[in-house]
């Protein structure tokens, strides 16, 4: 059963754990910080941890929202909460299957690479109850399926870098956007953000490539060093930690003095690209609020309303956003995005979330290598 929260809610050598503040073990008397009843959780990630600056990051945030803490001040509430990485995919069984043996009361995994081993897990288990975020064929009674409509948040950043493009005057401007492993939720990422710029330069000229990894920010960075040199004036990366790469070359070709731009996802990523003390190299990010997400199943445990459901944090939810930290980032354009904002949720624009989709739309490019499935 698939619900829109903008309208429902008007509402083990190979794995790493990382604890703050307490054992990792599940522990009586972990508390939710508002004197509810106790709910324990684990979030369980990829290799790229919770320092990835990005997905995984955002959905500790919000455990920690939900618990009352804070990035640097973990209180861990009696062992209520804690992250397990996995570095390598042969974990993901293994970790799943601990965290349920431990028998905490949500059990959250992050990413689609974590569907088939939760798939398996949560089959055996169905006492257990289970979130995974960013995927929605995992179709368990148990299992809490989050989703969002990221090609709504893509649709903004990319009418923003077409608009920054046209006040800074330049011709013909090229957009670039990296990519991570292929899949139906980065085709969000992508689409969207394509059609955000031809909305505002309908002859705009688009690249794309993929690194097929999450973790190698090394590819990203030499992808866009290439793309700079060769015009591309902002690049839009939904990689992970890979996404790092392009913020780190756009950061030493703007301290250069080059005129190039690089789009943050999933947090606000304008501190990751400061230089000079004060710049950023981020224009502005795709805000994927997991945060939203991670404390709404959070509260469905505590209030004894979870089910097994697919639930989609859109724009009229703020599952999505753009962030306007950036002072390059002109009130005049805020103000047209905040236009194009209101025209999304009220339905005049309606943002194309697949390839297949948006191939069908006037100028789309034919050549992308998004894939929908």
């Amino acid at each position: 059963m698939k619900k829109t929260v903008g309208r429902m809610v008007l509402a083990a050598a190979a794995a790493v754990f990382l604890v703050f503040g307490g054992a990792c073990k599940k522990q009586q008397g972990g508390d939710s910080g508002s004197g509810g009843p106790a709910v324990t959780v684990r979030l369980l990630t990829d290799a790229t941890g919770i320092d990835d600056k990005s997905f995984n990051a955002a959905a500790w945030r919000g455990i920690l929202e939900f618990y009352g803490d804070t990035w640097n001040n973990t209180k861990q509430r009696g062992g209520a909460y804690d992250v397990v990485t996995a570095q390598t995919q042969d974990m993901y069984i293994p970790n799943i299957r601990q965290a349920t043996d431990e028998a905490y009361d949500l059990i959250v995994t992050t990413g689609f690479t974590f569907a088939e081993a939760l798939s398996e897990v949560a089959a055996e288990n169905p006492g257990q109850k289970y979130m995974i975020v960013d995927v929605d064929g995992v179709e368990f009674p148990n299992v809490m399926q989050a989703v969002y409509a990221e090609h709504e948040g893509s649709y903004l950043v990319g009418a923003a870098a077409a608009l920054k493009a046209q006040a800074d005057g330049i011709q013909n401007p090229r957009f670039g956007f990296i990519g991570g492993v292929p899949s139906a939720t980065i085709t969000k990422f992508e689409v969207g953000y394509v059609q955000g710029i031809l909305a505002v330069l309908p002859n705009a000229e688009i690249v794309d490539y993929y690194v097929n990894s999450w973790g190698e920010p090394g590819l990203a960075k030499t992808q866009a060093k290439n793309w700079y040199d060769a015009g591309v004036y902002a690049i839009y990366s939904a990689a992970g930690g890979s996404g790092n790469g392009t913020i780190a070359q756009a950061k030493e070709y703007r301290a250069a003095g080059r005129d190039v731009w690089a789009i943050g996802v999933d947090l606000d990523q304008f501190e990751e690209g400061l230089y000079n003390d004060s710049d950023s190299a981020v224009l502005c990010s795709m805000l994927k609020m997991v945060e939203t997400s991670l404390v709404y199943g959070l509260n469905s445990v505590k209030n004894n309303t979870f089910r097994g459901e697919v639930i989609t944090f859109d724009l009229k939810a703020d599952g999505v956003g753009y962030s306007t930290t950036n002072p390059a980032l002109s009130g005049d354009i805020i103000s047209r995005l905040e236009e194009i904002k209101e025209q999304i949720i009220n339905g005049q624009i309606r943002v194309a979330a697949t390839n297949a989709e948006a191939k069908g739309l006037p100028g789309f490019p034919q050549n992308l290598k998004a894939l929908d499935n």
